[in-house]
Parts: structure tokens; sequence; C-alpha cells
């Protein structure tokens, strides 16, 4: 379970001004056109701190509106905020605590949550700091594809 969490955490890194992207729209949804974000170090560390502060007071809306589009198309923006009212649990707040370039373009944001040291993956796409799911959280990627009642059985919510 403390894997689910600091998986969710990323998912929460992770790590947002509280906005819709606007870089990819689940079906059913328009794009929302937002103002770009400055494409620096400060930018990506005050909207990861507000994506894991969004994650962890449950606004998950924000969180998945911030993932790029590879990890948007693994599980639908309403399927991702219902599986996640469904298990709510209380779970220890993280802390954003600095970001520095990476591999391949990407930029990697260290935060901790009770004590545990995590890292998640960003990356700067079409003027939006967007949090890659697939690399930061790869453990949740099979979870997220599975239908809602295996996922919340598989994640100990079952009613």
């Amino acid at each position: 379970m403390r894997a689910l969490v600091a998986a969710a955490a990323a998912v929460a890194a992770l790590l947002t001004a509280g906005c819709s992207s606007g870089t990819a729209a689940s079906p059913g949804t328009a794009r929302v056109s937002l103002p770009p974000d400055p494409q620096t170090a400060s930018a990506l560390l005050a909207i990861a701190t507000t994506f894991n502060h969004d994650y962890d007071t449950g606004d998950f809306g924000p969180v998945w509106d911030r993932w790029d589009a590879r990890s948007q198309a693994i599980v639908t923006r309403a399927e991702y905020v219902q599986r996640h009212e469904d298990c709510r649990a209380r779970q220890p707040l993280s802390r954003t605590e600095a970001d520095s370039p990476g591999p391949h373009g990407a930029w990697l944001v260290k935060y901790e949550i009770d004590g545990e040291q995590l890292t998640d993956y960003w990356f700067y796409v079409h003027h939006r700091w967007v949090f890659d799911l697939v690399l930061s959280n790869p453990d949740m990627v099979p979870l997220y594809r599975m239908s809602p009642a295996q996922y919340l059985a598989a994640v100990g919510c079952a009613h």
C-alpha cells in the first residue's frame, strides 16, 4: 500500500497551478486554452508543489490535467478521478523539495512522503510543464489499465 501511496503521490509529484494543461483532452472534454508556463526551474518547482498538494488533498482532476498525452491515454480523467474518489485514504502530505535537469530532456522533481525520497519526471511540452506517469510511477500503469472493479480490488479498496 505504501508503494501505491508513493506512486499516487507521484501522480502527484507531483508535482500544478491547479489548471487544465490544454495539451490533451479526453473524449467529451473541450481543450482549455491556458497561458504558457514559464520554462524555468522555479516555475516547475511551483507547479510540481501545487500538483503534489492537489493530489495530497484529493483534488485529482488538476493532477490528471498535468499528465502528458501518453499518460492521459492510459486512463480517462473521469476514470482516474472516480477511482481515487472510490478509494480515498488518509495519506501523509508530501513535501516537494527540488528540481533539476535529467536525462533526455526530462526534469526531475524530488519530493518526500513520510521520510521516503521520491522522484518524478516532468517535461516541457507545447509551453506547458507536464508530468510523465509512465516514467515516474511505472507500477501504476497496469493498475490504471484494469477495469474499475479490478483496480479497486488490486489496491485493496473493493467495496
